[in-house]
């Protein structure tokens, strides 16, 4: 076990330099002059090579990411050219908000979700089991961006059950909750159908399988045939799903961070690409680009606890 999860481990880090040094690359081709962007028209050459220098700008761009991992691997992600806060303090103040947003949303998702899947392969072909189906379908065809503008429209401006902006008072965990409703639902409805279908597709092919057939002849309950070993195997691919999840979820997070002005990664980088903030973005996009890559070898280790076969590599 702990080979296969060293062996993730390594993994992950060699994904992350490979998506990070992409994603570098990507950001400087971003058209514009960061440099004309932060100073104006009217800058003075001097202040233009000052502020290159500073940045790190002067250099060749396989120099500039040399020097970006090097830097980072001393903890040290630079500075913000704006406000001169370094760029790990400004990330990491809006890296909760981002990641309570995601793991509340996967999480509610991911119940009801299973549930609803469950049911429809234990009553199949019933008329809970088709009505699902129809659910699942319809939620799944609706982009995040849609369910943020009319969730806001419908329960914060309309019938006002629920706040249309912030993320709540500090320290205040009632408000805070109150606040994630309407976010959560927004990038969380559509996995409930996405994880239903999965589910229900998983337990059915599992349900045909030569040990729940033996289970049933043993006379064992229902109930613990279907709870204690089918569901077990059924849920494997749903937690690799759900690992993958997290960076569609960090996508569909910008649009609802901005929608509903909800501090966040996904608005820290949006905001900073706007005023070419380079190291801002860099930081912003390293800690996503971390967040995904542990969610997903974090499945791949539940995964291996639950089944054996995927530790001897079967």
């Amino acid at each position: 076990m702990l080979s296969f999860i060293f062996k993730r481990i390594g993994l992950a880090a060699v994904i992350t330099i490979l998506a990070v040094s992409s994603l570098f690359l990507i950001v400087h081709m971003i058209p514009g002059d960061p440099v004309s962007t932060m100073l104006g028209p009217r800058a003075t050459p001097e202040m233009r090579a000052a502020l290159e220098a500073r940045m790190g700008l002067d250099k060749p761009l396989i120099a500039q990411i040399g020097l970006f991992f090097a830097n980072m691997l001393r903890g040290d992600l630079g500075m913000d050219v704006f406000s001169n806060r370094p760029v790990s303090e400004i990330v990491l103040g809006q890296v909760p908000y981002t990641l309570v947003l995601i793991l509340v949303s996967i999480t509610w998702s991911a119940v009801l979700g299973i549930a609803l899947g469950s049911y429809s392969a234990i009553h199949r072909n019933s008329l809970g089991d088709r009505l699902t189906g129809i659910l699942s379908v319809s939620v799944i065809a609706v982009p995040a961006f849609v369910v943020s503008l009319y969730s806001l429209l419908i329960f914060a401006v309309k019938l006002q059950w629920f706040p249309a902006i912030g993320a709540g008072d500090a320290g205040n965990w009632g408000d805070q909750l109150h606040h994630l409703v309407l976010p959560s639902l927004a990038i969380g409805l559509s996995w409930v159908g996405y994880i239903a279908r999965l589910v229900r597709a998983s337990m059915l092919e599992v349900m045909g399988e030569g040990h729940i057939r033996t289970a049933r002849a043993f006379g064992l309950p229902e109930r613990q045939i279907v709870f204690g070993y089918a569901l077990r195997l059924a849920i494997l691919p749903t937690v690799t799903v759900i690992g993958v999840g997290m960076g569609f979820l960090l996508s569909a997070a910008v649009f609802t961070e901005i929608v509903f002005s909800r501090p966040g990664l996904g608005k820290l980088v949006i905001d900073s690409i706007t005023t070419r903030n380079y190291p801002v973005v860099m930081g912003s996009v390293l800690f996503s680009t971390l967040i995904f890559v542990a969610s997903t070898t974090l499945a791949d280790i539940v995964n291996a606890i639950l089944d054996p076969r995927i530790r001897a590599g079967k």
